[in-house]
């Protein structure tokens, strides 16, 4: 198995945390950069980071600020809305030197990734979509919308079992303990990560992200591909349909018995789906 080697690197005023898997052999490919949804981290693209490195691919997977090991600074000293975020992944990719990539996303907040990609189409070669917010139709579920609620919003997201919940509800299996021990540190660390989610929770402004990324959609041309699992609660398969069929190199891989997070509930589907469309020569 190619190793997942973890790095920080300071970004201004704000220091990342990511995930990286150097290929032995390079097969000469542009990178991969994963980008991870709520209220997750990049250790959520565990399985898939070692198979792409095996495939020759250099990926790359980044907590968000605010989320898993990257810092989770006071809501007073960074926005969480959209532009906040965009504008520190911008930061994050030019320290990186990252200038041309394949863009994967997922999620809640992945879709800020979403709407960075349709911003810089010359940056993105390909783009995969795995159950995220595409169309104005998508809502923030009550599972995820409750995090950002006064008063409640502020009590559960200082509970580090609110990850076993909104995990665990997005589809048909239980996360295993190891995996929940990883992911509910942060929020056992310091009450700054349960403040980061409720900022990230209540500053989405999910309509106007939607609209963006459908007027996005409608010049996009490179080749896309939507991974959907079929038993995700919060966003149905009609959604990635809708836009697969508007756009010129869109295609669909549909996953069955996979919920809302296709690459924590089914690893193998996900990369399954994701290396054969990367390495393809041609479309």
């Amino acid at each position: 198995m190619v190793a997942i080697a973890e790095y920080k690197v300071q970004v201004g005023s704000l220091q990342w945390f990511y995930r990286e898997v150097i290929p032995e052999t390079p097969n000469g490919r542009s990178p991969v950069l994963l980008l991870h949804g709520l209220p997750s981290q990049s250790y959520s693209w565990r399985e898939i980071l070692p198979e792409l490195g095996k495939q020759g691919f250099r990926a790359i997977a980044p907590d968000w600020i605010g989320f898993g090991y990257s810092d989770w600074p006071e809501p007073q000293d960074f926005a969480y809305t959209p532009e906040a975020f965009i504008e520190a992944l911008t930061a994050f990719l030019g320290v990186l030197e990252l200038s041309r990539f394949s863009l994967v996303v997922q999620g809640f907040l992945g879709s800020v990734g979403l709407q960075y990609g349709l911003r810089h189409p010359d940056q993105i070669e390909r783009l995969v979509i795995l159950n995220t917010p595409i169309t104005p139709t998508a809502k923030l579920p009550w599972k995820i919308k409750q995090l950002g609620l006064p008063l409640i919003g502020d009590m559960l997201t200082q509970d580090p079992l609110l990850v076993d919940r909104t995990l665990e509800g997005g589809g048909p299996y239980q996360v295993q303990n190891a995996a929940l021990d990883v992911y509910r540190r942060p929020f056992l660390t310091s009450s700054s990560a349960g403040r980061a989610l409720l900022a990230t929770v209540r500053h989405l402004q999910l309509a106007t992200a939607m609209a963006e990324i459908t007027a996005g959609f409608t010049h996009w041309q490179q080749p896309t591909l939507l991974v959907w699992g079929l038993q995700d609660p919060w966003l149905p398969l009609s959604m990635a349909q809708q836009v697969a069929s508007g756009l010129a190199g869109g295609e669909i891989v549909t996953l069955d018995q996979v919920g809302h997070y296709p690459q924590e509930d089914w690893p193998e589907q996900v990369h399954g789906a994701l290396i054969p469309f990367l390495r393809r020569a041609n479309f």
